[in-house]
């Protein structure tokens, strides 16, 4: 076994940058210019890191976290406004994992990873008795084209089943609305493609983005969810836009108590797939045992 590294805390290692600098002084050292201009920049990064608390030993992408009933983490927010969720060994990693893939409005901005739908899906998964892990993949700011980028990632946490609700940034941008249904597309056609569950969340844009664009926009999602048969729900936000006492102050977000709603949304779909699921996973463990019974009878 090799010797265990011991992680050197970011402040202290800039207090003893500090020191040192402040001895050379002290003692009149005389470094070459050369030496003197490195050591200067060396502390003034590792100061600049010890005050934005980055972790620089990291290698994982934001935007994934596990959601387990009540111990979901706090979301950390970058000055970019993209939510960075520390990546961490899950205490259920043999569960099966449903993934909440999305921008802001599944990243749960402006309120508790508790209090945003993965959290409460998996309270409610919890309550029952549905075993998944609930990871959520919201990325705030997200638009088609990033969680097209992100996809690899998602597989690699081996999902039994992922709520795609991704796009609506890209209407709010004004963008070609063909590129957003053939990101849309892509992601779904990778995830099915191995073996992945896919519940697709449809999204309506405010009326003054005019008539023609709105409702060529809510239709790509219906669209979508026909052509490659996936469960749709028809608006994520139904029940919670246009709501003010349901929204955060910028009328986008909901509240603790607007995504209590938004999880009811997703359930409403959700539900009788996971019924689906279990009923298959008992016939996986019935039918050997049957056929065992009868070759011990015949």
């Amino acid at each position: 076994m090799g010797k265990e590294v011991r992680k050197v805390p970011m402040k202290v290692v800039t207090r003893w940058l500090m020191d040192g600098m402040q001895k050379l002084n002290t003692r009149e050292i005389i470094l070459p210019p050369a030496c003197r201009t490195l050591l200067i920049l060396s502390a003034f990064v590792v100061f600049c890191l010890a005050l934005s608390g980055c972790d620089v030993s990291g290698d994982s992408p934001g935007g994934i976290a596990p959601s387990q009933g009540n111990t979901g983490q706090d979301v950390r927010r970058q000055e970019n406004g993209r939510s960075a969720l520390p990546q961490e060994e899950s205490h259920n990693s043999r569960l099966p994992r449903i993934v909440a893939f999305g921008d802001s409005l599944t990243a749960g901005l402006g309120v508790a990873s508790t209090e945003a739908y993965p959290g409460q899906l998996a309270q409610r998964l919890h309550e029952q008795g549905f075993e998944y892990e609930v990871i959520n993949a919201g990325v705030s700011g997200e638009t088609s084209a990033g969680g097209l980028r992100r996809v690899d990632w998602i597989l690699k946490n081996h999902p039994t089943l992922v709520i795609l609700e991704l796009g609506v940034n890209d209407g709010l941008r004004g963008k070609p609305l063909q590129e957003t249904y053939e990101n849309l597309s892509a992601i779904i056609e990778q995830l099915k493609s191995e073996g992945v569950r896919v519940v697709l969340a449809g999204m309506r844009l405010p009326l003054n983005y005019g008539d023609d664009y709105t409702q060529e926009f809510s239709a790509l999602y219906e669209r979508l969810a026909n052509e490659y048969g996936v469960p749709f729900i028809p608006f994520f936000l139904e029940g919670v836009a246009t709501h003010h006492h349901l929204n955060q102050g910028d009328g986008i977000h909901p509240t603790a108590e607007g995504y209590s709603i938004v999880m009811e949304n997703v359930w409403g779909i959700l539900q009788p797939i996971l019924k689906e699921l279990a009923l298959e996973d008992s016939e996986k463990i019935i039918a050997p045992l049957s056929r065992e019974r009868r070759a011990t009878t015949s």
